[in-house]
């Protein structure tokens, strides 16, 4: 009888908690020479922890550390860095970017390993004379770019990359390592449109036939079936199941992670253009134009009626995420923006504000959170700098200050209704998965109780149950405070179950503009049909 072969990783009886509380408890994980394994759980079970153990994180280290074995092929390794992690075969692929925007492709690549030439002058002086080789980066680069299977501009600037070429440019610079063993994913898919996806799904089939192995992390379960040998689900910190993919389902899957079945209405929203056709148009935007770089908005013209949700779609590039960080002043724009008959200024977001906007915006991390201050802060601080809101007076106003009470209220209310995993309303935005992060960014639009509330992306990357909340809350928001909601999204169904009304951008311009209870055959034609 052959013995089992050593697997390439095991971990072994993982332990990891932040300050007392625990977030991963005797996890057992193996994963196989070629083999694709997905790991999936709900927002807040740990998987993000979990493999920032496996790749040396800094922030494990500074938390103090982790129980448990890690063996790389039979050897116990204890990574005290990522670079321990990447010197054993080890890439990650993170949910937030980590590229140099202005640098190229190519450049970012091979950052830090950038093949050099030596001179006569680096021969007499030193080796830090020597000058970039800057053909061989070029092949290198394109030798990394050809196996995902998609095709990248080398000489573009990232500031100047659609999003979806960004995830491909990350995934290139770990796939230009040499000896790498173990690629981590983690939500590689979340900003790709459907068929950069498949493109990148056929990449990780050729990964591991080159026996490269792949710990896949992603919300998107069919893509877990598709591509992955073995589906391993997390819950609490817990490894709950690990189970071959060929003998599960997505209906199973989900009730693993959440512990119970969970129902997802995959009907479209009925009846809301002909709820709201009477109502009067609250937003007018005319010939707008934006600059925001990887987006095209040419020429937008529509209008939102009052009262409505309004969802905005289109194929990553074409301008669908441009028009409210144009409108929000994010972006330098032009054209016409009318709200309850006055024209707001372009290019001044305070504007925007005092009018009452609110602006949940695609980019969490860089433009939504304080990621240093605690959720009370995040949830609060924008009301209470805009509208006074959560502030004593004092001296018959002349001195005000924080209400520390009002604000901790708020807070906790949010963290109820938006199921915000957290250790307290006082923990920092940085520590919370990304799934919990986006929901203080909402949680946060939500404090200010806008008359006009523009949301982007407002589900990427976060898990099926807290999807369906998400939805829910923003439906609930809008008909319990009579908030009109713009939604721009880069899933077709998950405007349709949410929207009264779709508008599709494509080229830059609206080309069309249904109810959501139109065929999806309908609007995906309308995303093709200006496509630039």
């Amino acid at each position: 009888m052959n013995e089992e072969k050593t697997p390439l990783l095991k971990m072994q009886g993982i332990k990891k908690d932040f300050f007392g509380n625990q977030v991963l408890t005797d996890i057992n994980l193996t994963l196989h020479e070629g083999e694709v394994i997905g790991l999936v759980g709900e927002n807040g079970a740990g998987k993000s922890t979990l493999m920032r153990i496996l790749f040396g994180a800094n922030m494990i280290r500074e938390t103090g550390g982790y129980e448990g074995e890690i063996m790389i092929n039979g050897e116990k390794v204890q990574f005290h860095s990522p670079f321990d992690a990447i010197a054993a075969g080890i890439g990650m692929v993170h949910q937030e970017f980590s590229l140099i925007p202005g640098f190229t492709t190519t450049e970012n690549i091979l950052l830090n390993r950038e093949p050099t030439r030596k001179s006569l002058v680096s021969d007499i002086f030193s080796e830090r004379l020597n000058t970039l080789n800057r053909k061989e980066m070029e092949d290198r680069a394109a030798a990394a770019i050809e196996l995902m299977g998609v095709n990248l501009d080398q000489k573009m600037l990232i500031s100047d990359m659609p999003v979806g070429h960004k995830q491909f440019t990350e995934i290139a610079r770990e796939l230009s390592k040499k000896h790498l063993k173990i690629l981590i994913l983690d939500e590689p898919t979340a900003v790709l449109t459907e068929k950069e996806a498949d493109a990148l799904l056929s990449a990780i089939r050729g990964m591991a036939q080159r026996g490269i192995a792949v710990i896949f992390i992603t919300h998107r379960l069919h893509e877990i079936l598709s591509v992955c040998d073995r589906v391993c689900v997390m819950r609490d910190g817990k490894l709950v199941t690990d189970v071959a993919a060929k003998d599960t389902d997505v209906p199973q899957i989900t009730k693993w992670m959440v512990g119970r079945e969970v129902s997802e209405n995959s009907k479209p929203q009925a009846g809301g253009e002909e709820r709201h056709a009477s109502a009067k148009t609250i937003l007018s935007v005319s010939h707008l134009w934006v600059d925001m770089p990887g987006e095209t908005v040419r020429d937008v013209t529509l209008e939102v009626k009052e009262g409505e949700i309004l969802g905005i779609g289109g194929l990553a590039g074409q301008g669908k995420l441009g028009i409210p960080n144009g409108i929000m002043g994010l972006y330098q724009a032009g054209g016409k923006v009318m709200f309850k008959g006055e024209e707001i200024p372009l290019n001044a977001p305070r504007k925007c504000l005092d009018a009452s906007f609110a602006f949940v915006s695609e980019d969490r991390r860089g433009v939504g959170l304080l990621l240093d201050e605690s959720l009370e802060w995040n949830i609060a601080f924008p009301a209470m700098q805009i509208q006074n809101k959560f502030l004593k007076s004092y001296l018959g106003g002349l001195v005000k200050w924080r209400d520390e009470a009002a604000i901790k209220e708020i807070t906790q209310k949010y963290i109820d209704e938006l199921a915000i995993k957290c250790t307290d309303s006082r923990q920092k935005a940085r520590e919370l998965s990304g799934g919990n992060q986006q929901k203080v960014c909402l949680a946060k639009a939500f404090a200010l109780n806008p008359s006009l509330l523009f949301v982007s992306e407002p589900t990427r990357g976060i898990d099926v149950v807290a999807k369906v909340l998400v939805l829910d809350a923003l439906k609930k928001f809008n008909r319990e405070n009579h908030v009109t909601i713009v939604m721009v999204s880069s899933e077709l169904e998950e405007l349709r179950q949410t929207c009264d009304r779709i508008a599709i951008v494509s080229g830059g311009r609206i080309t069309g503009i249904f109810s959501a209870s139109e065929s999806a055959e309908t609007f995906g034609a309308l995303m093709l049909s200006n496509v630039i």
